[in-house]
């Protein structure tokens, strides 16, 4: 017979809370009853070791707030999250692990219940870690249209968190793009709620099966915050709340989300962080959403300074917990001490608190950490390696930056001749780090430490097309640089490009955080021109009247649709990773073809914003009431290929539906061309009369399929009609009957297939979306 000594704690393997086998929400409670205040509280806190005062920002008010303490003082009680324990600090990823082991053991060791910490890091355009894979930012996945392809993504870098040790990613962000001077637009899947859901969930679906949870941002309305400004108010209306801003966080609390982060913008005068109505009356009362509500970084002392809606920490401590929120990030200040103080000083209730640690607690016995045999050490740690830059995570880098790419136009110049003289002209041509997201480590972090390289290989489009086109006499300039006003490259750029055949004129973004770069958080811009002169070089290029192929390269869409007569030949990517190099001159040459959709529209003029497609009637061009147009140079889904594609004979099932059913909706494509190529079949719908205004179109569902020279297939979308739903007068969401247009193609600007059908029966009124996304089967001919 063996006995069991109980530990410090006075604990045994035995105690309930620590049973794997039992029930988790039975081993909360257990745990839950023997918590002191303090050790509660410490529940719904952090720390952030790593944090570097005098490096760049790489949160707003990095550099504004003194720390709180080490771990001695912030986990003397025990610790909720462990703040950023990779994304801080470049240091090699068995070295990262080693630490995180060793916090975690110290953390354990200072709680009563031994009860570790979970580790949170971003994970935006892969783990931001040193040494981890880039991937293209979230609006070059959006280009992709092939949500397939991003759970991939998801998956795998949920797979390098896990192995390192990580338990929560700060992504994705499902905000829907308002207005393309928000910085934030690279960090977005693009201007429309149904196209950000389905890309939001693969990603999500990709990270937590891999066991990390995924984390919402931002909850809710930051992307339309005032003149595009960077935590500036939202001015918007409930029903553009609800029937735009909301869908894609509904859809993924629906598939199982694990957390949500609210935003930092402010709703008619209410902050997010402080809304008992967002945080609990919508997103778990009308959503039923059961996991975390974390803040983004400094919220709550944010309730204090920016909102001034709390006179003090411990008041901003208490608001946030009463409305809803769980757990203060990136460490604690109106949560530990103050939210203690407020407790005990009657300003909190206790049974708030307990609420909250019930649901950190929950997701810490999934995670296994309350499991007596939880190992402090990372899986790679205890491997003795940890690659987060592997091959396959190179070649689905490189798949995603080729598939996002899209060609918006071209008169025969693409692909590039394998010979003859090519002027590459450009900032961005031979610069790796614009390629990368502004949450990519090198750009988030190590923008001032150039000395330290980017931690991955990665080849700039300059070296990468030399490589694919030997034979081919290249001369490089950049012109002028990203952002500054110099102008004395442009003359002799322009000179190259009148010598050469043709010329590569490669312009667009170099990001960073709070205006160091030109996209990115905090790098809001007035007007949608390219950054400094680059427009000007633009202008003198394009005036030799020779052969240009203008490549953008940015994180949001400037407006050069200007220059698109001139332009032979023109290609949008979104800052596509350390593979864009190879992809984009892949893509140019020919040895791949274009298949990349776009996500928001390309505006004509620099200062027609806010405008997106998903607009009412009276925001279309109204000749004869303004003399302004925002018709955009190229519309929203837009997209070309090397070879040709028929999109038509579009029918639908059954000619009247129940407001309460499902109709099936087949479209024909057909590769009219002569080499192999994919095309996103777009089914858009229109609601031509309705109790309230309607958007002109608006996108119902989508599939990419990929065909060989005259190869045909039919595409097979199931709608329920929870999809044609909106909020109607009442303020409550609607399925209303009437006739429904429908219209399918290859853009929200080409759809030459149309149908139509009519809803009949009672209005319904949704007390619940059932159906969030489409059903869609291909079947080949």
């Amino acid at each position: 017979m063996t006995t069991t000594t109980p530990d410090p704690a006075g604990l045994t393997p035995a105690d309930t809370w620590a049973e794997p086998g039992l029930p988790a929400d039975e081993r909360v409670e257990a745990l839950l009853a023997r918590l002191t205040l303090q050790e509660k509280v410490a529940q719904l806190g952090s720390a952030w070791e790593d944090v570097e005062p005098a490096g760049p920002d790489v949160a707003p008010g990095t550099s504004l707030f003194d720390r709180v303490g080490g771990l001695d003082v912030t986990a003397r009680h025990g610790l909720g999250q462990l703040t950023r324990p990779y994304g801080t600090v470049p240091r090699p990823a068995l070295e990262h692990a080693r630490l995180l082991a060793e916090r975690q053991r110290q953390i354990m060791a200072q709680s009563r219940f031994r009860i570790p910490a979970m580790a949170h890091d971003e994970c935006l355009t892969g783990f931001t870690a040193y040494g981890a894979t880039i991937y293209p930012t979230s609006l070059g996945m959006a280009a992709t249209f092939d949500p397939a392809l991003i759970r991939r993504v998801g998956a795998a870098i949920g797979a390098d968190m896990a192995s390192a040790g990580v338990h929560q990613g700060l992504a994705p962000v499902v905000d829907v793009i308002r207005d393309y001077r928000w910085g934030r637009c690279e960090e977005t899947f693009g201007e429309d709620p149904y196209l950000v859901g389905e890309m939001g969930e693969a990603y999500v679906l990709g990270v937590q099966g891999a066991g990390v949870y995924a984390t919402l941002k931002h909850f809710a309305g930051y992307s339309v915050s005032m003149g595009g400004r960077n935590h500036a108010p939202a001015r918007i209306g409930r029903r553009e709340l609800y029937d735009v801003i909301l869908p894609p966080f509904e859809r993924l609390v629906a598939a199982g989300v694990g957390s949500v982060m609210n935003s930092y913008a402010e709703i008619d005068g209410e902050a997010p962080a402080a809304s008992r109505w967002l945080l609990t009356e919508v997103l778990r009362e009308q959503w039923g959403f059961e996991g975390t509500v974390v803040s983004d970084y400094w919220s709550l002392p944010f309730l204090v300074s920016a909102h001034r809606v709390a006179a003090g920490l411990p008041a901003a401590g208490a608001l946030a917990l009463e409305a809803g929120l769980d757990v203060e990030l990136p460490d604690q200040r109106g949560f530990g001490a103050a939210l203690v103080d407020a407790v005990r000083g009657g300003k909190a209730d206790e049974a708030e608190v307990d609420r909250a640690v019930r649901r950190v607690l929950r997701q810490k016995v999934a995670l296994g950490l309350l499991d007596p045999d939880w190992d402090p050490e990372p899986p790679a740690l205890r491997a003795g390696a940890l690659d987060l830059d592997k091959p396959e995570n190179r070649e689905l880098a490189h798949a995603v930056a080729r598939s996002g790419a899209v060609l918006l136009s071209n008169n025969g110049v693409l692909p590039l001749p394998s010979r003859g003289r090519i002027a590459l002209i450009g900032p961005c041509a031979d610069d790796v780090r614009t390629m990368f997201g502004c949450y990519s480590f090198p750009n988030h972090v190590l923008s001032d430490r150039d000395d330290l390289g980017n931690g991955v290989e990665a080849v700039s489009l300059r070296a990468a097309l030399a490589a694919e086109l030997p034979r081919v006499e290249w001369e490089f300039m950049a012109g002028c640089p990203i952002r500054e006003e110099d102008r004395s490259g442009i003359p002799a750029a322009a000179r190259a490009s009148a010598a050469a055949d043709l010329t590569v004129l490669v312009v667009g973004d170099r990001p960073g955080m709070f205006g160091i770069g030109t996209s990115g958080e905090g790098c809001d811009v007035e007007d949608l021109r390219l950054p400094g002169v680059q427009e000007e070089l633009v202008e003198a290029v394009l005036a030799t009247g020779r052969p240009v192929v203008l490549v953008v390269n940015s994180g949001r869409p400037y407006a050069v649709g200007r220059f698109a007569q001139a332009a032979a030949a023109m290609v949008q990517v979104f800052l596509p990773g350390e593979e864009g190099g190879r992809a984009v001159a892949e893509l140019l040459s020919g040895t791949a073809n274009f298949s990349g959709k776009l996500p928001v529209q390309i505006p004509n003029s620099p200062a027609g914003q806010p405008y997106t497609y998903l607009h009412p009637p009276l925001g279309d061009r109204q000749s004869w009431l303004s003399n302004l147009d925002p018709t955009p140079a190229f519309p929203f889904g837009h997209g070309l290929s090397y070879t040709t594609f028929e999109i038509g004979h579009l029918t639908v099932d059954r000619e009247q539906v129940s407001t309460d059913g499902r109709f099936g909706v087949s479209v024909r494509v057909r590769n009219t061309g002569e080499v192999p190529g994919a095309e996103t079949v777009q089914l858009y719908f229109t609601d031509p009369v309705a109790q309230v205004t309607r958007p002109v179109r608006a996108l119902l569902a989508f599939a990419k399929v990929e065909l060989e020279p005259g190869e045909q297939a039919t595409v097979r979308f199931d709608v329920h009609t929870d999809r044609l739903a909106f909020t109607g007068l009442e303020g409550h969401r609607i399925v209303e009957p009437g006739e429904i247009l429908l219209y399918a193609g290859s853009s929200s600007g080409d759809t030459p297939a149309e149908a139509k059908v009519e809803l009949v029966g009672e209005q319904r009124d949704l007390t619940a979306v059932r159906q969030h996304g489409v059903p869609v089967s291909v079947e080949r001919d």
